[in-house]
């Protein structure tokens, strides 16, 4: 199929977009990357009748260090943050994550900020974005506002952004002094949409024990799901594995509540998030005993 016919925009400027979206509202979507955007515009799953092209803009595709931490331009694309050394010194797990994203031609053009506001339940990055406890930077025309992912993240599809908004930025805190992260996630194939996947970054103090954890877990839920139980559980322990088992019985059976569909029933999703779990943490404390600082 092809989309439906529509008007086509390609601003020079974020003024102009903003402009744009100013003018058009629900009507028009924002083209980044376009690997989700347009294969629904061709099944018309989705039916914009504005198209706003933000390609042509300068200034949204840079990373920077800034006070140890990270600003990621939302215009980057997937396949330039996978290889960018910055990213990983600063940001490892998203270093570590995105290989997991399709495949490497899909990557060339998705955009990091792209994958954050489509907001698919099963996508890597919000899940990624979540662990790492980043700020998102949205520009509307009222100036600019910071939303953390777990704010901007509001549903099924559905973000923090309202219809004059967009994201412009991404920006990650500096990591405390033995911090450790991993990922991982099962799929019928690589580069298809996981079943379900974990993204890990955990803190130990002087004796070792578990000072704090973020457990983001993807595709079990209408968004990331920030796994609280399972980090409670984990809070002032040695990271053993008793621990680590009691973290996992907590993930599957108590922070999620899963979706059933022709790929995995909502019970296997919690068998797999039990395996992922056990699966990831000894690596994601493996790191954070073994490196002091986060870009060692």
């Amino acid at each position: 199929m092809k989309p439906a016919p529509f008007e086509y925009h390609r601003p020079d400027s974020v003024e102009e977009a903003l402009c744009l979206l100013a003018e058009h509202g629900y009507d028009a979507k924002l083209l980044a990357g376009g690997q989700s955007l347009v294969p629904a515009m061709n099944f018309r799953m989705a039916v914009p009748a504005v198209l706003i092209d933000l390609n042509r803009i300068a200034g949204l595709d840079g990373i920077a260090e800034v006070d140890g931490g990270l600003r990621i331009g939302a215009m980057v694309r997937q396949r330039a943050a996978e290889r960018d050394g910055l990213i990983a010194a600063r940001a490892g797990l998203i270093t570590e994550t995105l290989p997991y994203v399709a495949h490497a031609q899909i990557r060339n053009r998705g955009t990091m900020g792209g994958s954050i506001a489509h907001a698919d339940p099963a996508a890597e990055m919000p899940a990624v974005m979540l662990a790492l406890d980043a700020r998102f930077r949205l520009r509307g025309p009222n100036g600019e506002r910071l939303v953390t992912a777990g704010e901007f993240f509001t549903g099924l599809f559905g973000t923090a952004l309202e219809p004059d908004e967009m994201l412009t930025e991404i920006e990650v805190p500096a990591a405390a002094p033995r911090t450790g992260w991993a990922f991982d996630e099962v799929s019928r194939r690589h580069g298809d949409y996981a079943l379900a996947g974990i993204a890990a970054t955990v803190q130990v103090d002087d004796a070792g024990r578990c000072s704090s954890a973020r457990i983001a877990l993807l595709s079990v839920g209408e968004g990331p799901v920030l796994a609280a139980e399972a980090a409670a559980a984990l809070v002032g322990q040695a990271p053993d594995e008793a621990a680590i088992r009691a973290a996992a019985e907590a993930a599957s059976q108590r922070d999620i509540d899963p979706p059933g569909d022709i790929h995995a029933s909502p019970e296997y999703r919690r068998q797999l998030v039990k395996v992922l779990v056990q699966r990831v943490l000894p690596r994601a404390f493996e790191r954070a005993l073994t490196r002091p600082r986060w870009g060692d």
